[in-house]
Parts: C-alpha cells; structure tokens; sequence
C-alpha cells in the first residue's frame, strides 16, 4: 500500500492495527494537539527536548489538513485511533476527531521512531516486535524533561533488544536520523532509567530479551501523553500509541550524512 491507500483505508474505517511495517518507507507520526493558547509553549517545549518530541508539522488553528507531510490529509480522520484527554484524563478512544470542536485546535505532528527501523532493518539488525507482529514496548522513565509553561515531566522510551555485537551500528544507524529521535537515550539496564520491571511496557507489547542481546532505549513521541497528564489541560487530543499518522515524505529525506 502507498500511504494516500492506507489513509483512505483509515478513513473509510477499514484498516485499525499499529502502523508497525506498513508503508516501509516512509516517514510515520506522532500526534499531539492542543486549544491554541497552549500552542507556543508546546513548540517552545518541542525545540527544548528535541529527541522524544521531534518537531515535523503545526496544523491548526482552524485548519486540519497537512501542509508538509502528507499535503491535502485531514489530521481529523487519517490515524485509526485518537485519545481525548480531559482535564489529564483520558476520556475516550475514538476513531475520529469529526465528533469534537477542533476549531481552537493547533496540532503537531511529531517524528516516530518506527522511521529509522527500516534502516536497521536493511542493516541486518533484528527488530523483533516487527517479526512477532507486536508493537513496540514503551516505558514511563525517570529521565527529566526541560520544562517550557505548563508542559513538564518525564521521558517515555521505546524498546528494542539488539543483538549485543549490534549495538554500536544500531547506535551510529539511528544516529542519522535526528528529526526521528536519533540515537539511543539508555543502553542496557533498565534500572537505571527508572524502568523497574522491563516484563510490563507501559505502552505496546513486551518482546523478549535473549541471551547475547542487549535492551536498547530510543526517546519516544508518546512522551507528550505523559506530560498531557501531568499538565491536567481541559482538552488534549492525541494518537493512540503505535497507531500513527502515516505520511508521504520518504524517511529517507531526514537522514543526514
């Protein structure tokens, strides 16, 4: 499928499954959106923790169609599954924004990890959430976030385990990729992070760790569903975890030499 089929899909209610291996290729997002007197703080707090909040696209306000990822794509109803948070909490799940106001509405579209495991893959490093069809493990960490006005907290990482003789490549591949959270944050234990049973993902699916693998630690873009929580806003929208926006940029166009 090319991307504009899977939206389509999306849209008509047809497809509902994490976004993981489809459309490799190409470029997947993170959403989150906000009434727009939230706005500036959130880009501020984007630019000032750039690996779990890479910034990609602003939408909004009064509009919802993409201008840079995916021209012409209705953010309201091109991701399969959306959280509304009220007041911290999530309210409900939904698959599509078309039953809110999103007038006021400003959202960000923010660079996935999922991006940079084609080039691992292509590399002939093992991604075994990939061949289990599973998504990826996520985890709340006790590593801090600059904070910008009421956005704050902690880091939320995704995991994948890598062959031990690996890890350097895996670190230098991912490292090309900083628009799509970049280099590893953490390598090895778990502990050290904050992550006090690696059995129980916060977000996703566990994947096992085998012996001769190592656990490897990426900053993740549902670290703004955390913070959403913490700053209690009395509206928040954003994706569901591993089900993402899908755009028509080729992930390639984001690495550098």
């Amino acid at each position: 499928m090319t991307p504009a089929e899977l939206r389509a899909l999306v849209t008509a209610n047809k497809f509902d499954k994490p976004t993981a291996g489809f459309c490799p290729g190409y470029v997947q997002a993170n959403l989150a959106g906000f009434p727009s007197v939230y706005a500036e703080d959130f880009a501020s707090f984007c630019r000032a923790n750039p690996k779990p909040c890479p910034l990609l696209e602003i939408i909004g306000p009064g509009n919802t169609l993409s201008q840079h990822l995916a021209p012409g794509a209705d953010i309201k109803d091109t991701i399969s599954r959306y959280h509304i948070w009220l007041d911290g909490e999530c309210a409900e799940t939904v698959p599509s924004l078309h039953g809110i106001d999103t007038t006021d509405v400003v959202f960000f579209l923010l660079g996935c990890s999922f991006s940079f495991e084609e080039a691992l893959v292509d590399a002939g490093i093992h991604l075994r959430h990939l061949d289990e069809h599973k998504n990826v493990a996520m985890y709340r960490t006790s590593i801090p976030l600059v904070p910008k006005g009421v956005f704050q907290g902690t880091m939320v990482v995704s995991m994948r385990p890598i062959a031990t003789h690996r890890v350097e490549d895996a670190v230098a591949i991912t490292g090309r990729y900083p628009d799509v959270h970049g280099a590893p944050v953490h390598i090895g234990t778990p502990a050290e992070i904050g992550i006090a049973d690696i059995t129980r993902p916060d977000y996703g699916e566990y994947v096992e760790i085998h012996e001769g693998e190592t656990p490897v630690f990426w900053a993740c873009g549902v670290t703004p569903q955390q913070v959403i929580q913490r700053a209690r806003l009395p509206l928040a929208v954003s994706h569901v975890p591993g089900y993402m926006f899908i755009s028509d940029r080729k992930n390639s166009s984001y690495a550098v030499c």
